[in-house]
Order: structure tokens, then C-alpha cells, then sequence
């Protein structure tokens, strides 16, 4: 049964480029390559079919910042394959539509629930607008040493704690597939007065696959960012912000022009309709198979031995509530190699490019892209990376999260009078600057948090391995600013 109200085989940005392509409008506007003559180079690169549709805004395409025609429209088709009161075509990245949310329901000196492991994007806004984290910190799978989702009790504790808390924030689902109980935290931040916010960066195709864990908008959330670029097919940048009913959308794109480009790429916002198009007309399949692909290979894997693909047996009805079935991630430790040691393996020894490596597991993205083909060559390439490199896992961390000791709210941190020390010798003092592997993004060190000796010996132990660390203002992460005394 179809349930979209509006027509979805419209495309109604990408028509208008169309349109646009065949007119043969003479350009004395930016941008200056001017349909690509200006920059052969360029143009040879991407191609012409390309570089001729990167234009600027007009009255025939509508303009980003306050849309009134085609993409008005692209964005209200959004919103009804998505299931949402409204949505809006970000061209920042799921960066933005987070940092959007965020700034939409909380200003200076407000209180927001969120567990620790959130993308950086969350604690940016934060760094913004002055609101205040309570933290969450999530349960932690022992064997993994991954943070999972957000046990109910515990979201229930925070609320009693802090009932002048504007909003709770999900992740839905984690870097690794891992799932809250959404539905009852939705229920439990609308029962107390609170917002619910959700960041499905890794979540799009909750709109469309079957078994699938629950999407925002269906558990009833006030707002959602949505990475289309991930598992929706887009073009890297572009996602989506969707807003439940309740929400003012007036209020809210107010807060996106206040960091969003003025001029927004039409190549990301024609992506993002054509993108929605097939997701409405065929994302149904497209995710079973998806799901089966992810299916097969957990099992080969686990098969190969050594490695663990871990999946939905993981799901205790709390911390793990659900488990997304596309999502191939892999604990390394037992074939006594770090994930991002076997990262470089794949890649230096196999041309195999994975999504990411951490201390203990890797992350290999399957998406509607991906063929059987490939999916052998990897599994092959884990079993014969076991037969090679397995070693003693002696020595070997586990612990991925690190429960922070928060002193500061990460605005006053990072504006405070600042001291850059070796790092060594910041242990105790309060950081005043992000410290994490990207990806997946989520900080070891935030703003405002006490360095610790589990904190010191994460980072050395990550830059021993290899990870690739960003954050601080000194490139080598040899030294960390810290509050001044």
C-alpha cells in the first residue's frame, strides 16, 4: 500500500536544472567558470554534463535560504516520504542539520539530556549557544568495549534530575548499529515538557527498509538529521533536517541561515531530490537487499573465525533495544589486532577502502552500491589477514569509551584563558579543546572535561596505532590547551 499522500516520481529541483541545461541561458552571474568554459581543467574532471548545472541561485531554481518554487516543493516531498511535518534540504552535511536542531530548542544556560557518545557536531552547537549538557553515559558492552545506547532508567534518572531540561537527544542508530529504546524516550521527554531530538546520521534507511529499527519520525520525535549522503545515495554534504508536528518551521530555517551558505549547491540539492525519488519508488527493495548483503557477510565472517561480526544478538531489550541489520561491524581483538590495524591491512595490502578502524573494531559500510563481488573479496581478505597477522591480543586496549569527568560547560571551556601543555603533563587539568579518531567523531576529550590517565593513555595508544586523530589546535596532538589555574 502506498503511503505518500504527494507525488513521488517528481523530481521537482533536478526537472528545473533540466530545463535550465536545455535553455541555454547566456550566464553574466557566478559562479565564474561559467558552465565550465572558464576552467577546461575543471571541466574535464567532472564533466561538462556536471559543471553546467553548478549554478547559482535564481528565479527559475528557487533559492536555498527562503524557497518559495521547486525546491519549496523538493522539500515538501521530503517531508512526506520521510513521514515528516516538514523538511529541509541541508547542504553542511549532517553537521549542520544537527547543529540546527540543537539551536532550534536550547539557548544559553539550558539544560539538554544526551548521552556522551554523540557525533562532535552536538557539543559544536553546544560550544555556540552556551546550553549545558547532562550527560547520559551509555551502557558499555564488556567483549566489544563499545558504548551502546541509552538504558531507559537512566534517561528516566536524568529527566527527575534535571526537569527544567529542554530536550533529550538519541542517537539513532550508533556509529556501530546500536539502537535505544526511541519510542519510550520520545514518550518520556513529551511527558515532562521536553523535546526529543534524534541523529539519524546513520539512520536513513529506517524510513524505507522492513524489519527495521523504528525511525524518528515514526517514534513520534520532534526533530531529526538525517545523512542522506550515507545510506540514501546522495552526494557527500548533502542530508536532510526533518521536523515533527509542533515544530515551527519559520523558527527553525531562521536558525539554519544563520550558518548555512547562502549559496547552496545545486548539485547536493538536485542530488538530494533525485535521491528521495528512489528511495519513495524503490528503497523498499533496495534495503532488503542491502540487509541481506550485511546478513550474508556477518555470517562468513563469523564463520572464518577469529573476527566477530557482531548483529542482533547483541539486542537485550534496553541498552540495545534494536540492531540495524545493514551495519557490517567487526571486532578485531581476538586475532590480537586493533580495528585500525586491520583498517590499514585492507587498504594497504588489498585495496579494500572501509568506512573506518577504531582500537577494537572496523566498520565496512554496505550500502545500495555494494555486489556480491566485492563483499567475497573483503571476507576473503579478513580471512587471510587472520591466517597472516593473527597474533596475541596481549597488550591490546578495549575499552572504546572513556566516561568523562565533566567540570565546565564546553562553551566556557573553549572561550576560557587557555595554557597549551605538553601532554603528559595535563593530567588533572580541564581541557579546553576536542581530542578524537575521525571517524567516527565522537570525542575522547571534550570542552570542559578533567584529563585523565585513561584519557592520556587512549590518545597515545591511538596515535601509536595509527588512528587518525583530530581536534586540537596542535596538529600532532603532542600538546593539549588546558585552563589556565
Amino acid at each position: 500500500m502506498n503511503r505518500f499522500i504527494l507525488n513521488q516520481n517528481r523530481a521537482p529541483v533536478y526537472e528545473a536544472l533540466e530545463e535550465f541545461r536545455n535553455a541555454r541561458v547566456v550566464p553574466f552571474d557566478v559562479p565564474g567558470h561559467k558552465h565550465g568554459r572558464g576552467n577546461p581543467e575543471l571541466t574535464a574532471f567532472l564533466g561538462k554534463q556536471c559543471v553546467e548545472v553548478d549554478v547559482n541561485s535564481m528565479k527559475p531554481l528557487d533559492n536555498l535560504c527562503h524557497p518559495i518554487s521547486v525546491i519549496k516543493e523538493a522539500e515538501e516531498l521530503a517531508a512526506d516520504a520521510f513521514g515528516a511535518a516538514n523538511a529541509f534540504f541541508m547542504v553542511g552535511g549532517t553537521t549542520s542539520a544537527v547543529q540546527s536542531m540543537v539551536l532550534s530548542v536550547t539557548k544559553a544556560g539550558d539544560e539538554i539530556i544526551l548521552p556522551r557518545n554523540v557525533h562532535r557536531s552536538v557539543i559544536n552547537a553546544l560550544v555556540l549557544n552556551g546550553a549545558i549538557p547532562v550527560y547520559v553515559n551509555p551502557d558499555v558492552e564488556p567483549n566489544l568495549g563499545i558504548s551502546l545506547g541509552m538504558r531507559r532508567e537512566d534517561v528516566e534518572r536524568a529527566v527527575r534530575e534535571h526537569p527544567k531540561a529542554r530536550a533529550i537527544l538519541v542517537n539513532n542508530p550508533t556509529y556501530y548499529g546500536i539502537c535505544s529504546d526511541l519510542k519510550a524516550i520520545v514518550e518520556l521527554a513529551h511527558q515532562n515538557g521536553m523535546y526529543c531530538l534524534a541523529d539519524e546520521a546513520h539512520g536513513t534507511h529506517f524510513y524505507f527498509g522492513e524489519d527495521m529499527p523504528i525511525s524518528a519520525m515514526a517514534a513520534g520525535a520532534d526533530m531529526a538529521a538525517v545523512s542522506m549522503h550515507k545510506s540514501g545515495g546522495s552526494l557527500t554534504q548533502s542530508s536532510l533536517l526533518l521536523l515533527g508536528e509542533g515544530i515551527d518551521p519559520g523558527y527553525v530555517r531562521q536558525i539554519i541561515n544563520l550558518t548555512q551558505t547562502t549559496s547552496g549547491s545545486y548539485l547536493l540539492m538536485s542530488s538530494l531530490d533525485i535521491s528521495r525519488r528512489n528511495l519513495a519508488l524503490r528503497g523498499r527493495q533496495v534495503f532488503a537487499h542491502v540487509a541481506d548483503l550485511a546478513r550474508y557477510a556477518r555470517e562468513e565472517i563469523n564463520f572464518v573465525g577469529g573476527f566477530y561480526a557482531f548483529g542482533d544478538e547483541l539486542i537485550n531489550g534496553n541498552s540495545v533495544y534494536a540492531f540495524d541489520t545493514t551495519k557490517l561491524s567487526v571486532h578485531t581483538l581476538d586475532v590480537g589486532l586493533a580495528g585500525i590495524e586491520v583498517y590499514d591491512l585492507l587498504r594497504d595490502e588489498y585495496d579494500i577502502q572501509i568506512e573506518f578502524g577504531d582500537i577494537g573494531n572496523i566498520l565496512a559500510y554496505i550500502s545500495m552500491g555494494d555486489r556480491m563481488p566485492e563483499l567475497e573479496r573483503l571476507i576473503s581478505a579478513l580471512a587471510e589477514i587472520r591466517r597472516r597477522f593473527e597474533r596475541d591480543k596481549v597488550g591490546l586496549l578495549s575499552q572504546e569509551y572513556i566516561e568523562p569527568q565533566v567540570v565546565m560547560s564546553p562553551q566556557q571551556a573553549f572561550y576560557a584563558e587557555k595554557e597549551s601543555l605538553p601532554l603528559e603533563e595535563t593530567r588533572g587539568r580541564v581541557s579546553s579543546e576536542f581530542v578524537m579518531c575521525y571517524p567516527p567523531g565522537i570525542p575522547v576529550l571534550a570542552p570542559g572535561e578533567v584529563i585523565t590517565d585513561k584519557v592520556i593513555e587512549y590518545i597515545n595508544y591511538a596515535k601509536e596505532k595509527g588512528c587518525s586523530m583530530t581536534g586540537p589546535q596542535d596538529e600532532t596532538i603532542s600538546r593539549l590547551n588546558v585552563l589556565v589555574h
